[in-house]
């Protein structure tokens, strides 16, 4: 039984190393080339895999490039819930989220470049993020902090923010002040008065460590 449950153990430990390598080689090469411009044949090649070895754990790269996305969604998600539920304010929380969103995606250059290439309007990529924020813009809507538009529009008002500044940061080298401003005159549009809306951009805002092992590391 024990040299059951090592085997077991060392063929998980063995799937999930190479699913992160696909993982970083598929990121690398879509924030250079695009998902859509990326072929089996690039992965492979740069993975340095058999296309054989691919297959096993994915039918195309269309696949791969969604699964990689729900990686990145969910560790940004675990890294920032923390940050976020501490906080009681509805509007509060959209902003932390906004501002930790493109904080931490663009700590690494090929998290934000693969990040800002991806349709998110395949619910399969962005939803898990949208859906971080949509409890909260509700929530916001119904206690009169924004305006009461359809959750469609609030939630594209969010992700084009967020997409914008970290499209925008991938060239630059000062974050902040952009970062601000652009997550105020999210808030701003979302129906919050300017100085509420500088205010909430511009509070003090906690850090997260990278995830063990994480695809978030700096780069």
């Amino acid at each position: 039984m024990k040299k059951e449950d090592h085997r077991t153990r060392v063929a998980a430990e063995r799937r999930e190393r190479m699913r992160r390598r696909l993982f970083e080689s598929a990121m690398q090469l879509a924030a250079t080339k695009g998902p859509a411009a990326t072929s089996i044949d690039d992965v492979i090649q740069a993975a340095d895999v058999s296309r054989g070895s691919f297959y096993k754990y994915f039918e195309a790269p269309e696949a791969l490039f969604a699964a990689l996305a729900l990686e990145i969604m969910n560790e940004i998600i675990q890294m920032a819930e923390p940050a976020v539920q501490r906080v009681a304010d509805p509007a509060q929380r959209v902003a932390i989220g906004m501002r930790l969103v493109i904080e931490l995606a663009s700590r690494n250059r090929q998290v934000a470049g693969f990040l800002v290439r991806l349709d998110w309007s395949d619910a399969r990529e962005g939803g898990v993020l949208l859906e971080f924020v949509r409890r909260d813009i509700a929530q916001a809507i119904r206690e009169g902090h924004f305006l009461a538009i359809p959750m469609r529009l609030a939630l594209n008002i969010v992700s084009m923010t967020v997409l914008g500044s970290i499209h925008a940061l991938l060239g630059m080298r000062s974050r902040k002040a952009y970062t601000e401003q652009a997550v105020a005159s999210g808030l701003r549009a979302l129906g919050m008065p300017p100085g509420e809306a500088l205010r909430l951009a511009t509070l003090d805002l906690p850090s997260p460590e990278p995830l063990e092992g994480g695809l978030l590391a700096p780069a």
